[in-house]
């Protein structure tokens, strides 16, 4: 999974949790300024995997937005989902087995005698 594709899965898993939140939550939650935030979900709307509607009507110049997955975001966000598993049972593995290494090594090494 490259570095835009995780920033891609973590915007559309944090979207389908909550719709409504804004691009400064948003960057809060990813550890990204609300300037890269914007360019994420603009190149995720441009893919047609999200889509922005206005929720809430005001006589204010700002209205609250959310950012809907669409039936391509969900099933790119599945996709995207399917592959981080994937590697993190990889990484489990041989993690796994690294720890099997080491402690069949640790039961046949000789005592150590105390020191002198």
């Amino acid at each position: 999974m490259t570095p835009r594709e995780q920033a891609h899965f973590r915007i559309l898993t944090l979207l389908k949790e909550d719709p409504s939140f804004t691009q400064q939550e948003l960057a809060a939650r990813l550890g990204v300024s609300v300037g890269k935030t914007n360019y994420l979900i603009k190149a995720l709307v441009d893919k047609g995997l999200i889509k922005m509607a206005n929720f809430q009507r005001s006589d204010t110049k700002f209205s609250k937005v959310a950012y809907l997955l669409t039936p391509r975001g969900i099933s790119e966000r599945l996709r995207l989902t399917q592959g981080y598993l994937a590697r993190k049972q990889a990484e489990y593995e041989a993690l796994k087995a690294e720890i099997e290494f080491l402690r069949r090594e640790a039961r046949s090494a000789p005592p150590e005698r105390g020191r002198a």
